[in-house]
């Protein structure tokens, strides 16, 4: 490992000593497959610290150069990673393709694009910086899949064993043949290099018969049809048409693997991160394509602004309502990275800001404006009156003047609602509300939000609006 003592003591400049010297440990002292595609969220849970903390912590930690950031992007149904990018200028927006699910989809930023910490190669060189050189089953674990799979820890060979009865590596330009008797079992030969798969589904009566099945792996081909065999002696001969080894396996469909796929863990997803107040100040411009257009299936937005501020200006002064309006920007933005969420842009006096899920966008309202009610009584006065507006639903992350920005019907609701709120109202619409952690937070703070209908402009049907107390 190279001497990279100065790059953790400029962490620690950035990030509480704590989680750096916890982050310094873990580079230092984890085994190899640890330290490739790190889950911020398991590692957090793990070392009992705070999500937000810990994901701020590895923003800076890559920034500096520790850790390589890397944009996956998974499959829902297996979990595995189809694509891998160090940028999210990279991921497309059109179809991903899971041959072992038989399915494609079109990537979202919620639970479709996963991020990633690896160690940097100059820091601490680990195996799975050369992955054509893993071994299969570690090929598997550290590479093919998400870090949303919870694999486990002890038995994970013993586990794999279980339903993966052959596996070979097949150099590039190589020919082999894979000889086995078939059980009656639904067979799965998966090549996670290429992506691709063919199945059989085994059954009727046993045969003596030698059968022939040959399969190219490259990077287009696909095995997604099934076909029916019998049980009995079957050869596969399979060709490498790619630069790369291959690594061809023949697994049972049997409940061990099921059981391994199924067993899912939270993940630190593209749709919080770009929610994230420290990724949004060190990347800034960095993130998406002018010309991308990423969707997201569900975003919470919230919108606030000052009540007469300019009547403020004009009762105290320019430089002194310019300090007030500077404090209040400085409160919000303290409130709206502590739940989570970011500052996406300020208009004038507005704010706009992004939340993961909407029960921290009203945890982050009502702090809010309990902090403008602070400083009003400190000061005296009740110039600092913010009118709060929330809505939640789809949109598309884009990049707007040379920023990430967001657009949509859902942006366009959020920033009316707020309009309809007077001072020191917070307005939030039923999807807001319906949500159940939202409704869990009002519920224990004893709070009973006011329902009415009300027309937006724009907007074809009525909305309910609800007034939160």
């Amino acid at each position: 490992m190279s001497d990279a003592q100065p790059l953790f003591d400029m962490l620690r400049q950035n990030v509480q000593p704590d989680i750096a010297g916890v982050l310094e440990r873990f580079v230092r002292e984890a085994p190899d497959r640890k330290l490739c595609r790190v889950n911020a969220l398991a590692f957090a849970a793990e070392h009992r610290l705070d999500e937000e903390k810990v994901i701020a912590a590895f923003l800076h930690a890559s920034r500096l150069g520790l850790f390589e950031l890397s944009w996956n992007v998974l499959c829902p149904g297996c979990g595995g990673v189809l694509d891998s990018n160090t940028s999210l200028k990279t991921v497309q927006s059109d179809t991903y393709t899971c041959s072992l699910c038989a399915a494609g989809y079109e990537p979202t930023l919620d639970e479709m694009v996963e991020v990633t910490f690896t160690v940097n190669p100059r820091v601490r060189h680990i195996e799975a910086h050369n992955p054509h050189e893993l071994p299969p089953l570690e090929y598997f674990r550290q590479i093919y899949w998400g870090s949303g799979i919870d694999l486990p820890e002890d038995d994970y060979e013993a586990q794999v064993d279980d339903f993966m009865i052959e596996a070979l590596e097949l150099p590039p330009g190589e020919k082999a043949v894979i000889s086995l008797q078939m059980p009656a079992e639904f067979i799965i030969v998966f090549e996670p290099v290429t992506h691709a798969a063919q199945f059989i589904d085994v059954k009727g009566e046993p045969t003596k018969e030698r059968r022939t099945l040959s399969l190219v792996f490259d990077r287009g081909h696909r095995h997604d049809e099934a076909l029916t065999m019998q049980p009995g002696p079957l050869r596969i001969q399979v060709e490498n048409h790619t630069d790369v080894r291959t690594l061809p396996s023949v697994c049972i469909a049997n409940d061990t693997l099921h059981d391994i796929l199924g067993r899912r863990r939270p993940f630190l997803t593209a749709k919080r991160l770009l929610s994230n107040q420290t990724f949004r100040d060190i990347y800034r411009t960095d993130t998406i394509d002018v010309d991308q257009r990423l969707k997201i299936t569900s975003l919470t937005f919230l919108f606030s602004d000052l009540r007469g501020s300019t009547e403020l200006y004009e009762r105290v002064g320019d430089l002194a309502a310019f300090d007030l309006v500077k404090t209040h920007f400085s409160a919000v933005n303290e409130i709206v990275a502590a739940e989570a969420g970011a500052v996406v842009k300020t208009i004038g006096d507005a704010v706009m800001a992004t939340f993961p899920t909407p029960d921290r966008a009203v945890a982050a309202a009502m702090r809010m404006r309990e902090a403008m009610r602070q400083l009003n009584e400190d000061r005296g006065s009740e110039d600092l009156l913010l009118k709060i507006g929330i809505h939640e639903g789809p949109c598309i992350a884009v990049n707007l003047n040379e920023r990430q920005d967001y657009f949509g019907q859902t942006v366009n609701i959020a920033s009316r609602v707020q309009h309809l709120a007077s001072s020191r109202e917070i307005f939030a619409t039923s999807s807001v509300l319906d949500d159940p952690r939202t409704s869990g937070l009002l519920s224990d703070r004893g709070l009973n939000p006011q329902s009415h209908n009300v027309a937006l402009r724009g907007i074809t049907n009525e909305i309910s609006i609800f007034s939160i107390p």
